[in-house]
């Protein structure tokens, strides 16, 4: 067996936002059109407040126009869906994210049913998620968009394999399903509630993980030569006992790393895989929403 090949989601970030950059320079220079992101936050929750600074930071770096809202944990829903419905209305915004997890007093179903879907970059909305699901165009969840993205820089053609992902939430689980279908894979959903899920994993040509356990999928899960993309991120304490005694913690993924690369043929390591991928397509979207919105047809970069 050949040596696996790791994944390396922060170069392919890098090249997918230059060629973004170049598109929106273009939009600027031939038709004065500038895509604009709107990043909404409600309350202070740390991991988000990191998300968000980069979100605004490379939407500035690729030329767009930027704004974010950052509002109290105590924000009632009203007034968040107000916000939600002036964007909407805003010509200069194109794509609008609301980040997520909301506080617990808010309804975050109800706020995206008052999202304009033409504006919904991150894919969540009924509509975008019906139009997938359909096979149809659609504004694509950004993280699902990237593991899509990676495996066919990897593998080129998917067509006719058979895919395995693990996990169904409808932030990525579902989507990606989605958009392997849309591929012309063979696509099989499996989750906890799964019969000998080892055994199903291990039919897969692409394995996408995304489970949020930490290291659950074993080397014994794994076909010989498939491509593995690791969606998860998960903090735990340090196995080192004096690391642990003094709260150090570290990044792993739903897969057991170095087992697994002693089995895929290709493998996305956490961090440093898909995680560069969602911010990337976050920008690729919301240059595809100001296209579309202006009646253009940009090739996707």
């Amino acid at each position: 067996m050949t040596e696996c090949v790791i994944i390396d989601g922060k170069a392919r970030a890098d090249a997918l936002r230059a060629s973004v950059t170049a598109q929106v320079a273009r939009l600027r220079a031939e038709y004065g059109l500038q895509p604009g992101l709107a990043v909404v936050l409600v309350g202070d929750d740390a991991a988000s407040q990191v998300y968000v600074r980069s979100k605004g930071e490379q939407s500035l770096a690729a030329g767009m126009h930027s704004v974010t809202h950052r509002l109290a944990v105590d924000t009632s829903q009203a007034e968040l869906i107000d916000l939600v419905e002036r964007l909407n209305a805003d010509p200069l915004i194109h794509g609008i994210l609301v980040q997520l997890p909301l506080p617990a007093h808010l309804d975050a179903g109800a706020v995206l049913e008052r999202l304009n879907p033409a504006k919904d970059v991150d894919g969540l909305t009924m509509v975008n998620a019906g139009r997938l699901a359909s096979g149809l165009d659609a504004l694509t969840p950004c993280t699902p968009l990237g593991c899509l993205i990676l495996l066919r820089e990897a593998l080129g053609v998917l067509s006719g394999r058979n895919a395995v992902v693990l996990g169904r939430s409808i932030l990525v689980g579902r989507p990606v399903a989605g958009l392997l279908l849309a591929e012309n894979c063979t696509v099989t959903i499996a989750h906890s509630k799964s019969r000998d899920l080892p055994s199903i994993c291990r039919q897969a040509d692409i394995l996408v993980a995304a489970v949020g356990r930490p290291e659950m999928v074993k080397g014994d899960w794994i076909k010989p030569g498939a491509a593995v993309i690791d969606v998860g991120i998960n903090r735990v304490p340090f196995r080192d006992p004096v690391q642990a005694a003094l709260g150090k913690t570290k990044l792993v993924g739903d897969v057991a790393f170095k087992q697994a690369r002693q089995v895929a043929g290709w493998l996305t390591p956490a961090p440093g895989g898909v995680g560069p991928m969602t911010v990337a397509c976050l920008l690729r979207n919301t240059l595809t929403a100001a296209a579309r919105g202006a009646g253009l047809d940009l090739a996707a970069p």
